[in-house]
């Protein structure tokens, strides 16, 4: 069951639609790039503003449309003076930037309009949302309803995909420029949730690690190479997870605020598995009320392990070198 606030005034009970009908970028030559559809994607709802391998864009232009539900123009609504704005807000810049929407028609539900988008706002991503606003007992800028999922507006990525970004480095851990690394020399990697982009240094003084998860060898590395990245690829979705919900806002009532980073696709992502059965807003209190509280945070930990299991995809890879042995002990005896 999904927790919402609690109003005190009438809303509309159903989200907006939001839907991204176009992107282009400006170039510094003053130049426009219209990019096609491949930039964007409604199922992913994720626009990549890297798609054209552009360097010198300055803004991009999202067009977009958004659907208000039944009722936003109902005779015996508790609102006036309708409107619709589109926010995008970077949690990481701390930059949030609105566009008013136009109604298609006059007694439609449909409304349109663009967004600009400046590179120089942005480091990597940011989300997009649509509010309809109005004026209820003489207040104005009441909120009567929004969308209930964010677009992701990527920067950076050439592909729309809301999945977790990483960045992969090769170190020597032991005579690393990165002072800290030469504390953790004999780590086969380690992730870093610190930086824009969660890290993952591999230690390449580990002897063979790099060729093995590099090799296209025999059928064998190769499933021990993926039992190898299942192992790392758990690490790391443990770290992000624990990264994500260490650092999150507080409400002045003590909730916790969902991110609008990559920390807010770990944890809409990882959350489902670790409270399951409610919504991830609520599954959001309940883990942060456990990690703040006095009990309940240790027990936790077992859900963590296993979200972060699920999406490294462990069991698969484990089971594909099972086979790979029990098939070669086979061959071997016969």
């Amino acid at each position: 069951m999904k927790v919402r606030p609690i109003y005190p005034y009438k809303r509309l009970s159903r989200p907006i639609t939001l839907r991204v009908t176009s992107a282009s970028l400006n170039l510094s030559d003053g130049t426009r790039d219209p990019l096609d559809t491949s930039a964007y994607s409604t199922q992913d709802q994720v626009v990549a503003l890297g798609v054209a391998g552009h360097a010198d864009w300055v803004s991009a232009t999202i067009g977009l449309s958004a659907t208000l539900p039944p009722g936003s123009d109902a005779s015996d609504a508790a609102w006036s003076e309708l409107c619709v704005l589109a926010v995008l807000t970077d949690g990481e810049t701390n930059v949030r930037t609105s566009t008013t929407l136009t109604r298609d028609t006059e007694d439609g539900h449909d409304w349109s309009g663009t967004l600009t988008v400046l590179r120089d706002d942005h480091l990597g991503r940011a989300a997009l949302a649509a509010y309809a606003v109005g004026t209820v007992d003489g207040v104005r800028g009441r909120s009567i309803a929004e969308t209930d999922r964010s677009w992701v507006i990527d920067t950076v990525s050439a592909e729309p995909v809301r999945g977790l970004r990483l960045d992969v480095r090769k170190a020597s851990f032991s005579k690393s420029s990165r002072e800290w690394l030469r504390a953790y020399a004999d780590a086969p990697w380690l992730v870093d949730t610190t930086a824009r982009v969660p890290t993952v240094y591999v230690n390449t003084d580990i002897d063979g690690i790099v060729g093995l998860l590099d090799s296209n060898g025999s059928a064998v590395e190769s499933k021990v190479r993926d039992v190898l990245v299942a192992q790392m690829a758990t690490d790391v979705w443990t770290a992000v997870f624990h990264g994500a919900i260490g650092d999150l806002e507080v409400e002045p009532g003590g909730g916790p605020v969902f991110p609008t980073d990559w920390q807010g696709e770990v944890l809409r992502e990882m959350l489902p598995d670790v409270v399951p059965g409610v919504h991830v807003e609520e599954a959001l209190r309940q883990v942060h009320r456990r990690r703040t509280g006095e009990s309940g945070w240790g027990e936790l930990q077992t859900r963590i392990h296993y979200a972060a299991v699920r999406r490294a995809e462990a069991a698969k890879a484990v089971g594909y070198v099972i086979r790979s042995l029990e098939r070669s002990n086979r061959e071997s005896a016969s």
